[in-house]
């Protein structure tokens, strides 16, 4: 799962972010990376950007559709903009 995240509410988004990485692990994810330092060094870059390794497209979906995530799903979007996709990886 990648994200790419413009927050504009920082101290909302802390509390969804502060919810993700347990909820991930429950679906077998590993966040491999979660915001943090970037440089952008061709084209434009959100000012966030977040991976998620999940076992397979299915737990991928499973996490996101599960009641947990759709619970504090609402308070992502509230405090950024952001495009979430699922991609299969080698």
């Amino acid at each position: 799962m990648i994200a790419r995240i413009d927050v504009t509410d920082p101290e909302e988004y802390a509390i969804y972010a502060g919810q993700t990485v347990a909820l991930a692990e429950k679906f077998g994810g590993r966040f491999l990376v979660k915001g943090g330092p970037q440089e952008v060094i061709e084209g434009e870059a959100p000012s966030r950007h977040v991976i998620v390794e999940f076992p397979s497209r299915a737990a991928a979906e499973r996490w996101f559709n599960s009641p947990e995530y759709q619970r504090i799903l609402p308070i992502a979007l509230r405090a950024s903009t952001r495009d979430v996709v699922i991609v299969e990886g080698v």
